[in-house]
């Protein structure tokens, strides 16, 4: 799926990138439906694989704007893996004894351990884009966590965390449908809040943030990976892929019993 990578030092203009494209695929939603159940039988295969032989860390990075499909894909790319060995870590507003840490501390601590997926829903990219946009912090705060970030990635990747960045690309026609529909149906009407309103407001401020993060902390080492997900079912086919991809590259093997199972007697 390497049209959906940025590359170092491009100049990102996400305006251009079209977000109801569905490169590198020639089917339509039933056909990428069918594929995505046949890729989460290969993904639980590949998960159970992960947790056995207790050696590889995979981090999922899930970036997007209000309804870009974060809980979606959490939904549907991972149906059926074993919840053992995958969890999902969520950054909301810190809280006041996060505030009186490093904006990493609370992010350290949910990075996976061997064995384990973890799924990032939001991240300590927040912290250049939240606090950015809202002026929370200034510039000259901000601007220098690109390298702080970078150094903090690379720090996982050489301890063995495998690192899964994707930016999950709406427009924001594709916004103002998702949130029409949050308003309207009973159903889904707990998840919109007035507030979003204004964060759709700011969507020119975000994007521009968007775009730096992108050029800024895409690395060989944590590679973004820009989806356009105004189709689901598209957004979610490229994802398993790209992560199935990775967990093959790994080379796992279950590990070897410390036992003789020909001289074990089950009576």
């Amino acid at each position: 799926m390497k049209k959906q990578r940025t590359e170092t030092a491009q100049k990102i203009h996400l305006a251009k990138i079209d977000a109801n494209a569905t490169p590198d695929f020639d089917g339509g939603k039933r056909e990428g439906g069918e594929e995505l159940q046949r890729l989460n039988k290969k993904l639980e295969a590949l998960q159970e694989l992960l947790y056995a032989e207790h050696k590889h860390r995979v981090l999922v990075v899930l970036q997007a704007m209000d309804t870009g499909g974060k809980d979606g894909v959490i939904r549907h790319v991972f149906e059926g893996v074993n919840p053992q060995g995958v969890r999902v870590a969520s950054f909301k507003v810190p809280t006041t004894e996060e505030l009186d840490h490093d904006y990493l501390w609370r992010v350290h601590k949910q990075v996976p351990g061997k064995g384990e997926i973890v799924i990032f829903n939001r991240s300590h990219y927040e912290d250049v884009l939240v606090v950015r946009v809202h002026e929370l912090v200034p510039e000259e705060v901000w601007a220098r966590r690109f390298d702080q970030i970078n150094h903090f990635e690379r720090m996982l990747a050489e301890e063995g965390v495998t690192i899964l960045k994707f930016y999950l690309h709406i427009d924001q026609e594709e916004q103002k449908a998702r949130l029409e529909a949050r308003r309207d149906d009973p159903q889904k009407r707990w998840k919109f809040k007035p507030g979003d309103l204004k964060e759709r407001a700011l969507w020119d401020h975000y994007m521009q943030a968007y775009e730096a993060v992108l050029e800024k902390t895409h690395t060989s080492w944590a590679p973004w990976h820009v989806v356009p997900a105004n189709k689901k079912w598209y957004r979610n086919l490229v994802i398993a892929r790209i992560i199935i991809e990775a967990l093959e590259k790994l080379n796992m093997a279950f590990p070897e019993a410390d036992f003789d199972p020909g001289t074990i007697e089950i009576v």
